[in-house]
């Protein structure tokens, strides 16, 4: 089992236990990380859906991140990230909300370095942007991100 499988086992399992739902909004991982929850037997019980958000006028019009952050910060920011975040838990109907964006590569993208990554997760309680620097490949960065999402999804989970 890679380790993304055992994170993401591990986040269904904590979710029903918790009687938690979850909702992604990607952007780089574009479906990664529903899709490795979706892999995982039970999802069905915790995982609500997923936004893939390649383009600001997806993050906006879709996830209601404001069109003034994006055109101050740009996509790559922990405050998309969170807002992203609270969008997908919103539209969605979720308990929690977890997000994706970042600079996957070849290229830096606004003022980005390549593998630059944040990571939002809402809750009732509110909504948080963590950032994250991965190196390698395009493939190593968006299973980098796909990971920390995880990660931040357990971490939410559990408190």
């Amino acid at each position: 089992m890679s380790n993304l499988h055992h994170l993401a086992a591990q986040a269904v399992r904590m979710a029903l236990e918790s009687r938690l739902t979850v909702a992604t909004a990607e952007s780089l991982t574009a479906g990664m990380v529903s899709a490795v929850l979706a892999d995982t037997p039970g999802a069905s019980g915790m995982l609500q859906g997923g936004v893939v958000a390649y383009q600001n006028s997806v993050k906006e019009n879709v996830l209601h991140v404001p069109a003034e952050l994006l055109a101050r910060a740009g996509s790559v920011d922990p405050d998309v990230a969170s807002a992203m975040a609270a969008g997908a838990r919103t539209a969605l109907g979720a308990d929690v909300g977890v997000a994706t964006t970042g600079v996957a590569g070849p290229d830096a993208h606004d003022g980005k370095p390549v593998g630059r990554v944040y990571i939002g997760i809402a809750t009732a309680a509110g909504a948080t942007g963590f950032e994250y620097s991965f190196t390698g490949s395009r493939p190593d960065i968006r299973a980098g991100a796909c990971a920390a999402a995880l990660e931040r999804l357990l971490e939410a989970l559990s408190s």
